[in-house]
């Protein structure tokens, strides 16, 4: 479980495992490195230096700032009316939390930036400051919290021409283990650190941080205040943003994660497309090739992922999967287990066209698919009432007594009441509800004012609107 415990930073702890190993989901400042007087060559042989591309990477770094406006909760006596009357209390009190980080431009023409979806999360004002010094207000294009990405927009009309730089983007998929690599952020408040190493793990998951993970780790140092920030090839091209570290204790023992560039360029173009990633799905489980498995499969020395079911009318029936498949590649890359298709059909877009290598009692098949859109059968929720506008509903097919509320739309009706994505509907002002026209009926007897009772994960929770 990752928790915040330092509100100041950013920083974020969870604890993994019976050795109580703590993983750091980090915001980051960085701090300049110290130069050495070493010789510029020694016998007419110049030394070797990553300075020149530090120069012109490192103007792509940038520090980020937040502000959050947190409502303080009243003592009760201060609820009292006899006693507010007398003492003039205000009604209700804020604190403001701060929290730092670190961010990279990827498109230096339309002032496009990407962070942690940790270092803005619940941010009311996000400040950005640039190599040059100045500081900028950035705008929230979008975020994704379960792979932990956020876009920036910087107000280009503000910046100078040639001011922003930015970092081109590598394809994370061609690493390899031994890759040198470079973290580039803001730790502990300080500017524009630099910290080198290479690439010791690719596709580290499993680690309770986000619910889509392929981290690339590395010992890299990488430190409070770094989240966010780019993690670099020997190039200046971006292969992954900082996130978090594996720290017992609290302290950098030179493990840290970093969301791969491929990834985040996927999540970033969907949000600069629709606002938010539109995950589609294709109605496949799977699980890992295990020892026995392979034995009853007849496969020897293979990875991939195999298939337990087959969702009925789903895109993955359609494509001709099958229960006891062996999902060897996913659109020509190798399928490592379970946990890697999982991640990677979780950034495929609805409509994305996918070819699947698999293996059927020892015979090699191609098969190809389309993944589906999974509210296609919903409608908006302003059809039912306007209350619910912004949201969109369907019927919940493993249930008939329930609605399932698909994605809904910030700052609107249905998102103001309370509901989120994945939430289903029980009840309607105390009624048990067996669909959307029940929850219409509902609606229309009180006129809009209601009480819903909706499951969210394991939870009931009460939501009214008067």
């Amino acid at each position: 479980m990752v928790k915040s415990i330092a509100q100041n930073t950013g920083l974020r702890q969870g604890i993994l495992g019976a050795a109580g190993l703590l993983i750091l989901l980090l915001p980051v400042f960085q701090a300049a490195p110290v130069g050495a007087a070493l010789p510029a060559s020694v016998q007419d042989e110049p030394l070797p230096t990553l300075a020149p591309m530090l120069e012109r990477t490192m103007a792509a770094v940038v520090n980020v700032s937040t502000v959050t406006r947190i409502e303080v909760a009243d003592h009760p006596l201060l609820r009292d009316p006899f006693f507010r009357h007398f003492f003039e209390v205000p009604r209700q009190q804020r604190r403001e939390s701060n929290s730092l980080g670190s961010g990279v431009i990827v498109d230096a023409e339309q002032g496009i930036a990407l962070t942690n979806h940790h270092v803005i999360a619940k941010a009311d004002s996000i400040r950005v400051t640039l190599q040059d010094g100045r500081t900028v207000d950035a705008a929230l294009m979008g975020a994704d919290p379960e792979t932990d990405i956020a876009v920036l927009g910087l107000p280009i009309g503000e910046i100078p021409r040639g001011i922003l730089r930015a970092i081109p983007m590598a394809d994370s998929d061609v690493l390899r283990v031994g890759d040198f690599v470079v973290a580039i952020g803001n730790p502990f408040g300080l500017k524009q650190t630099v910290t080198s190493g290479i690439v010791s793990g690719l596709g580290r998951s499993g680690l309770g941080i986000e619910g889509y993970e392929s981290f690339i780790q590395t010992d890299a140092s990488i430190n409070p205040g770094n989240s966010g920030g780019p993690l670099v090839d020997l190039r200046g091209e971006l292969v992954g943003i900082n996130t978090a570290i594996l720290a017992p204790g609290g302290g950098n023992i030179g493990i840290g994660f970093a969301i791969p560039s491929n990834m985040a360029k996927a999540v970033m173009e969907q949000i600069l497309r629709h606002g938010r990633v539109r995950r589609g799905e294709f109605g496949v489980s799977v699980q890992d090739l295990t020892p026995e498995l392979a034995t009853a499969l007849g496969v020897e020395g293979r990875t991939g992922a195999v298939v337990t079911t087959v969702e009925p009318d789903s895109a993955a029936a359609a494509a001709g999967l099958r229960e006891g498949d062996l999902i060897l590649s996913l659109d020509g890359r190798p399928v490592a287990g379970a946990a890697d298709i999982h991640t990677r059909f979780g950034v495929l877009s609805v409509g994305a066209r996918v070819t699947l290598e698999v293996l059927r009692a020892g015979r090699p098949l191609t098969l190809s698919g389309e993944i589906a859109d999974p509210y296609r059968d919903f409608v908006p929720g302003e059809r039912l009432s306007p209350s619910l506008r912004g949201a969109l509903l369907g019927a919940d097919e493993r249930r008939g007594d329930a609605v399932r509320v698909g994605t809904v739309t910030p700052e609107t009706p249905a998102w103001e009441s309370g509901l989120r994505e994945g939430d289903r509907i029980l009840s309607v002002n105390g009624e048990r509800i067996g669909g959307l026209q029940d929850l219409a009926r509902g609606l229309r007897q009180r006129g809009g004012l209601y009480r819903l009772q909706i499951q969210r994960g394991d939870q009931l929770i009460i939501l009214s609107r008067r």
